[in-house]
């Protein structure tokens, strides 16, 4: 593993070993900031499991003086039998006028047993001498105390660098100060934090190499999304010399969110590749454990599951909509070469192609979809189909999302359609209320019976109709709409 980031090192074309980039999760952490996030203790722990298995260096799980929720996980996070990845504490620095051996956020940190302990610390002037209130030493001081608390106590210290590219902007020599602090400190990494989010890859890339410049100490990178840059400005941070890169699993967090680790360690694994060697070109950098890249899609959806949140369709390498194809051109040219409208082979991230279909289909989309049913040789049909569903969708159907009515359609276009049941009639009927309940129920009752006759005489369904069981050929089925 390489120990320390240099200039030199930032270009990808040095050496012809891939380096090796660490990949330190807050999603537990930075990520349950985002608004509608919430994890609870048993979720923590389960993604803290599914981290470890695809080969995550770092799992930031909490802030252990904030709630008792983080105080347990590292508790409970101490007995996981981790096989990669350490678990990690985030805290700040002491208060001011405090000894750090004396400070509750310090002894919180020490109490998590985390082997990792990562620091925030300001490095903003702005927010030294207005928001934090202390003199720019007597912050220095609080920096430098702290990560020599933590390594006094047999804890690796990880130093954040808050708001890292706006202090260097604003006053470049305290900010390398505080860095230095650090450093004196003990620090094993210096994170810069591009904490409001709000940089260009061209600055980012231009300070993290006057920072390599500046010490030996290996630097890290942790964005937010706020000019929706958070990816860009990771990669363009491990270009010029970051070997750590921190961010969330989808990106969510605080605000716009963090840097998503899914599209980080794609783009490092399948884009960044070695310059000047073969078409058979090989990645510039090492990251994950074996096979992690290629469950990046089960660990996208898995934390949505147990955040309760619905898939984002458009997200780039592991939405559901990333390898869909919709327009009849692109899908000719999918069928042909899936490369050409694909920038990656999606069985790579574990992901799918899917092929959709609606009025803005050509025939090789009613091929591709139809080949399951054999018919795609019989051109006429496969007309007959396309204009169907254009037809259709003239209507106000569509089929992308359909699926089931699709297979139906291809069915009656082919002649094999065979109904499962005959509608025989239905009824709606609307219930009127009095004035008084109606101001509270906006919408009136509405109930629908439809009857069907099911097409084998010997064919029997049981259903349930107020408090009576029926056992037979015609059946009444009764939807209430309320």
């Amino acid at each position: 593993m390489t120990t320390t980031a240099t200039a030199a090192q930032s270009s990808t074309a040095a050496t012809a070993t891939p380096r090796r980039i660490e990949m330190y999760d807050t999603t537990l952490r930075d990520g349950s900031q985002g608004e509608g996030v919430n994890f609870s203790l048993e979720d923590k722990l389960a993604i803290t499991r599914r981290l470890d298995a695809l080969g995550f260096d770092y799992i930031e799980g909490g802030y252990p003086l904030s709630n008792e929720k983080d105080e347990a996980y590292f508790q409970r996070a101490a007995e996981l039998p981790l096989r990669h990845a350490q678990v990690c504490a985030f805290g700040m620095t002491r208060r001011r006028g405090v000894a750090a051996s004396e400070d509750v956020g310090m002894q919180a940190l020490v109490a998590s047993k985390a082997p990792v302990c990562t620091i925030v610390g300001k490095t903003w002037d702005l927010h030294v001498e207005e928001v934090l209130r202390v003199s720019l030493a007597e912050n220095c001081e609080m920096i430098r105390d702290s990560l020599a608390f933590i390594a006094s106590q047999g804890r690796r210290p990880f130093y954040d660098a808050e708001h890292f590219f706006d202090g260097y902007a604003a006053n470049r020599d305290y900010a390398l100060e505080t860095l230095q602090a650090a450093i004196d400190g003990g620090a094993e990494l210096l994170i810069l934090c591009d904490t409001n989010g709000g940089s260009l890859p061209q600055r980012v890339a231009a300070i993290v190499r006057e920072v390599a410049a500046f010490t030996d100490v290996p630097l890290g990178i942790h964005c937010h999304n706020d000019s929706d840059l958070a990816t860009a400005n990771s990669l363009a941070a491990v270009e010029a010399g970051c070997r750590h890169v921190q961010g969330t699993i989808n990106g969510i967090g605080e605000r716009c969110g963090n840097a998503d680790l899914v599209a980080v360690a794609a783009n490092l694994a399948f884009k960044a590749a070695q310059r000047g060697e073969s078409a058979d070109e090989r990645s510039a950098y090492e990251l994950l454990g074996t096979g992690g890249l290629g469950r990046m899609t089960e660990l996208s959806r898995y934390v949505y599951d147990l955040a309760n949140m619905n898939y984002r369709n458009g997200q780039p390498f592991v939405g559901p909509s990333a390898f869909a194809h919709k327009g009849g051109m692109h899908v000719h040219a999918v069928n042909r070469i899936a490369h050409s409208y694909e920038h990656i082979d999606p069985a790579v991230v574990g992901n799918e192609r899917r092929i959709l279909v609606s009025e803005l289909s050509g025939r090789s989309n009613i091929v591709a979809k139809t080949t399951a049913h054999r018919l795609e040789a019989d051109d006429d049909l496969m007309r007959r189909i396309l204009a169907r569903v254009q037809e259709q969708e003239a209507l106000g159907y569509q089929y992308e999302a359909a699926e089931a009515s699709f297979d139906l359609l291809v069915q009656r276009e082919a002649g094999t359609y065979v109904p499962h049941f005959e509608r025989l009639s239905y009824r709606v009927t609307t219930e009127g209320l009095p004035h008084h309940e109606a101001d509270d129920r906006p919408d009136p009752p509405t109930e629908a019976t439809i009857k069907i006759r099911l097409p084998d005489p010997s064919a029997t369904t049981r259903v349930q109709s107020n408090d009576d069981a029926l056992t037979s050929q015609e059946l009444h089925v009764v939807a209430d709409g309320d």
